[in-house]
């Protein structure tokens, strides 16, 4: 059996030593708690819950048209119409598993072998392989923490190349937290618009902001310019419906369509009973998110007060539940880098963390503080302890 040439390029995950040496120690009887979880820790909304219930007795259990059945297109163009003022139409978008099918369906759809995509760093981990799944050419750029880690035109215009045709933004970020103002994203938006760039916005946290902070979005953008932008959302954190996957695109019609062939021959449709439980979540209440921003930003508080004792850089995140401290200093020659400092860390505090380089910074480590305050301030603990040797 000989694997394919694509897959034999692709590196492996930075985190999966950290994960197998988290098994291994609990297995072991240690206790470990892990700051590397990417999911809320709040229970998926009662009337959610019921709704999927509820469909399974009523008998959607069957085959659905592959970009969502009408009823959920609908709600997802209702999404950008209450929050954004942005008017839609149902054939401007498609369902997918999860905000991973979304964005990877994106990369298939637009990109040619060779062509060159800017991608901010520190970056989401999936961007990269699944630009190079795509055949396409993930260009790194670089941005630094007094900066916010956000990216400017001149960052940009540094890296962009005649090969350039995409630009990925993620705001909030993962995985920093920080967030992209209006004015800003507007900016850079502009900018690739006019060298012919095509930007896909990856809005998954966008009402995971913190006041005074607002949301930001390219859907308004997208109007102006519906075939030079596809924004990308799900239901994963907004309604603790991780393990739903339940992503969704807005996009020109006749890239919807492309992102439908594809589908069609990959996984089909979304599970349909998960469509039903994302129906109810759009037309329902919304009081779970601003129930998770205030517990979030009590905990992002009391992270960047450990992160100030340890004498440890970190720009304020903004969003999502993620903050991502430099921590190179403490980096010594039996740990010199982020992914070697994780493993002497969950293996001396059984804390599970991911690597900086993971997302393209080596300099960081990232921290997720989708934990109860009582057991993020005792795993920061330990931290701190192995930090200061």
């Amino acid at each position: 059996m000989k694997i394919s040439d694509r897959l034999l390029r692709l590196k492996p995950s930075a985190t999966l030593a950290i994960n197998a040496k988290a098994l291994e120690l609990r297995a072991q009887g240690r206790e470990v708690t892990s700051l590397a979880v990417g999911e809320p820790d709040f229970p998926t909304p009662l009337h959610i819950r019921d709704a999927a219930k509820q469909a399974l007795d009523q008998g959607h259990t069957r085959y659905t048209p592959v970009p969502g059945v009408p009823a959920l297109r609908l709600a997802i163009a209702g999404y950008f119409k209450k929050f954004y003022n942005v008017d839609a139409a149902m054939e401007n978008t498609i369902a997918s598993m999860g905000g991973k099918q979304a964005l990877y369906n994106l990369f298939m759809a637009l990109l040619n072998e060779g062509d060159e995509v800017l991608v901010p760093a520190p970056y989401w981990v999936s961007y990269p392989p699944m630009v190079e799944l795509a055949q396409g050419v993930p260009v790194i750029v670089p941005t630094q923490p007094e900066n916010n880690f956000l990216a400017s035109v001149a960052d940009l215009e540094k890296h962009r190349t005649p090969r350039t045709k995409m630009l990925i933004l993620n705001t909030p970020s993962n995985p920093t937290g920080c967030h992209y103002r209006q004015e800003h994203l507007l900016e850079l938006a502009e900018w690739a618009v006019k060298h012919d760039i095509f930007i896909v916005s990856d809005e998954v946290y966008d009402r995971l902001v913190y006041a005074p902070a607002t949301p930001s979005t390219l859907s308004r953008f997208w109007m102006k310019h519906p075939d030079k932008v596809a924004v990308v959302n799900a239901l994963s954190k907004s309604f603790c419906m991780t393990g739903f996957r339940m992503g969704y695109t807005l996009a020109h019609p006749d890239l919807v369509k492309a992102l439908t062939k594809i589908q069609g021959q990959s996984t089909s449709n979304v599970n349909s009973i998960a469509q039903q439980a994302a129906i109810t979540a759009f037309s329902g209440s919304w009081d779970i998110v601003e129930e998770m921003n205030i517990a979030f930003q009590v905990r992002r508080d009391l992270a960047l007060s450990y992160f100030e004792s340890w004498g440890a850089p970190c720009p304020k995140p903004d969003g999502a539940f993620y903050a991502f401290p430099v921590l190179e200093k403490f980096y010594t020659k039996d740990a010199p880098d982020s992914t070697t400092m994780c493993t002497k860390i969950l293996e001396e505090a059984g804390v599970a963390l991911v690597p900086g380089a993971a997302f393209g910074d080596d300099r960081c480590i990232r921290f997720s503080y989708a934990v109860k305050e009582e057991i993020l301030a005792a795993a920061l603990e330990k931290v701190g302890k192995v930090l200061k040797g």
